[in-house]
């Protein structure tokens, strides 16, 4: 299906029309047609290599599209300059080896861009900062340096520095990929409470549990590709294509 790509759905938060992707002569991302709404949790599964980090990092540029639009909050990706920082600030992401600044105290990796992007004083991005911390179970730690942390710990603060900047979506890129099974249920049940609390989610992940339970839509993708889309209940109890009936009775 084609799209008029400078009408953008003002509907949806991130839309994706008709975007391809190359790294040389392989194309990663295939012609993908994806809207994700104000509110929505969207977990994005496949076997690896099917494109999913690729997708997810295409959406705030850290890697550029050959083809096709990608919109956020209605407005088309700047190509560079004050328009891209401006435009990134609204996309909160978190990596999966967490991407903390190790020579910085966890209040500091949560305060800088909120003083040096949105201009808050230090007493304001402190307080918003603490009251993070606080959400994600570490104010405690709000002086260590992050080697002195877990790496679930770690990875909270990684979410509470993308929430100061009171983003329009969150990109989670495999976020417990790095982690202990411990840290994994840490770092899941903080995941969880940003969903019950209605935050916009792009989700990559392997953890099926956080699909099932957490995620108001599934896609499923392979060989770059997006296969299907369902909610939860339907994409693992009911799989449409061959490929995702392999995919999940791979993982059962």
């Amino acid at each position: 299906m084609k799209y008029d790509r400078e009408t953008p759905n003002q509907e949806a938060i991130v839309e994706f029309r008709n975007v391809r992707k190359r790294f040389g002569g392989i194309e990663v991302l295939k012609d993908i047609n994806l809207s994700v709404s104000r509110g929505e949790v969207v977990v994005i599964i496949g076997p690896s290599g099917a494109g999913k980090s690729t997708l997810c990092r295409t959406i705030n540029r850290l890697e550029i599209i050959d083809e096709g639009s990608i919109f956020v909050d209605g407005k088309p990706q700047p190509v560079e300059g004050k328009e891209l920082y401006r435009f990134r600030a609204g996309v909160g992401m978190v990596f999966q080896s967490f991407n903390l600044f190790s020579h910085k105290s966890i209040l500091d990796n949560v305060t800088l861009a909120p003083r040096k992007i949105l201009g808050q004083n230090k007493a304001e991005a402190q307080a918003n900062a603490y009251r993070l911390l606080d959400m994600v179970g570490i104010r405690s730690k709000a002086d260590f340096m992050p080697a002195q942390l877990s790496g679930g710990q770690r990875q909270r603060a990684a979410i509470a520095r993308a929430l100061a900047m009171d983003p329009k979506v969150i990109l989670f890129d495999e976020p417990t990929s790095a982690l202990d099974p411990e840290s994994t249920r840490e770092v899941l049940t903080t995941m969880q409470q940003l969903a019950e609390q209605g935050t916009t989610m792009i989700v990559v992940t392997h953890e099926m549990s956080f699909a099932r339970s957490c995620a108001d839509r599934v896609v499923f993708m392979a060989d770059g590709a997006i296969v299907e889309t369902a909610d939860p209940e339907t994409f693992f109890n009911a799989p449409q294509s061959e490929r995702a009936r392999s995919f999940v009775a791979s993982v059962r």
